[in-house]
C-alpha cells in the first residue's frame, strides 16, 4: 500500500492506476487453498496469522512463501513438529527465524523487514507455568504489533504471596494493559483486576481437569468476575488477548506521543 501511495504522490501512476492496486492488494490468492488478508496490517495494525493446524506441509510452505513475498513476514501458529522442522528447512537462512517453543508458534521475516515500535507496553501474568504456551502466543503477537512487551510466570492463587512482585514489576513498567492467564478454576484475574487501574483482558486455559476441566470452571469463573474493569477473550486464545492488548496499548502510546 505504502510504495503504491508514493508512486502516485511521484506522479508515477494515475489516480485510477492506484485505486485498481490497492484493490488488488486486499487479498492475495494462494492457489486454491487460501486468501491472505496482505493489507490487514495497514489497515488495521494487526498482522496476518497463519493457523498452521489442518494444514499440509506443502500448503504450509505455499503460504508462508506468500506471505514473506508480500508483507516480508509470516506468523504461523500451533505448528506440530514435522511442519516446525519444514519451516527449519524452507526457511532457515537467510530469514530471520524466531521460535516461541511454548507457544508452538514460529515468526519468519525477510533479512530487511524492520519492525517499527510504537511505545506500547503490554504486560503479561500466569496463574501456572503450564499456562505459558499461551502467554506466548499473547507476547508474540504484541511484539509483532510493536509493543514492548513484560512476561511474568507462576504467580497463581494457590500461593497468593507469590503474585506481590510480579504485580510490582509490571506495575513499575509502567504498562498500558495487562494480560492474565490463567486455568483450573480461573481466579488470578479477578484478584488481579480487584487491585490495579489497567485494563485488564483474561484469559482462561484448558488446564484443569474432571468436572468444570478443559478450561470449562475458568471461563465462567472469568465470567462471572465481580472485579470491574476485566474483559474476556475464549479458551487459549492467546492471540485474541495479545490483539486486544496491544491496541489498547498502541493507542495509548500514540496519546503519549501528542502530549
Amino acid at each position: 500500500m505504502r510504495e503504491t501511495l508514493e508512486k502516485l504522490s511521484r506522479g508515477e501512476i494515475s489516480v485510477d492506476d492506484a485505486e485498481k492496486a490497492l484493490k488488488l492488494d486486499v487479498v492475495q490468492k494462494v492457489g486454491s487453498i487460501a486468501r491472505l488478508d496482505v493489507s490487514r496490517v495497514s489497515r488495521r495494525g494487526i498482522p496476518e496469522i497463519i493457523l498452521a493446524e489442518g494444514k499440509s506441509e506443502d500448503d504450509l510452505a505455499a503460504i508462508c512463501r506468500n506471505m514473506l513475498e508480500h508483507d516480508h513476514r509470516t506468523i504461523v501458529s500451533r505448528v506440530s513438529d514435522s511442519q516446525l522442522s519444514m519451516l527449519r528447512r524452507n526457511f532457515g537462512a537467510p530469514h530471520m527465524f524466531e521460535e516461541f517453543k511454548h507457544a508452538r508458534s514460529v515468526v519468519i521475516k525477510q533479512k530487511d523487514f524492520v519492525q517499527k515500535m510504537t511505545g506500547g507496553k503490554v504486560g503479561i501474568l500466569t496463574a501456572g507455568t503450564v499456562d505459558l504456551g499461551v502467554a506466548e502466543e499473547a507476547q508474540m503477537v504484541a511484539n509483532e504489533m510493536g509493543c514492548v512487551t513484560f512476561l511474568q510466570v507462576d504467580a497463581g492463587v494457590a500461593g497468593i504471596h507469590r503474585l506481590s512482585e510480579p504485580l510490582v514489576n509490571l506495575i513499575k513498567n509502567d504498562v498500558d494493559c495487562l494480560i492474565v492467564v490463567a486455568g483450573r478454576e480461573g481466579a488470578l484475574p479477578t484478584v488481579v483486576a480487584g487491585l490495579v487501574d489497567l485494563p485488564l483482558i483474561s484469559v482462561p486455559t484448558s488446564s484443569g481437569y474432571g468436572y468444570g476441566g478443559k478450561g470449562t470452571a475458568a471461563l465462567m469463573a472469568m465470567l462471572q468476575a465481580c472485579s470491574l474493569g476485566l474483559a474476556v477473550v475464549n479458551i487459549d486464545s492467546g492471540i485474541a488477548a495479545g490483539v486486544v492488548a496491544s491496541q489498547i496499548a498502541n493507542r495509548v502510546a500514540r496519546a503519549r506521543k501528542k502530549r
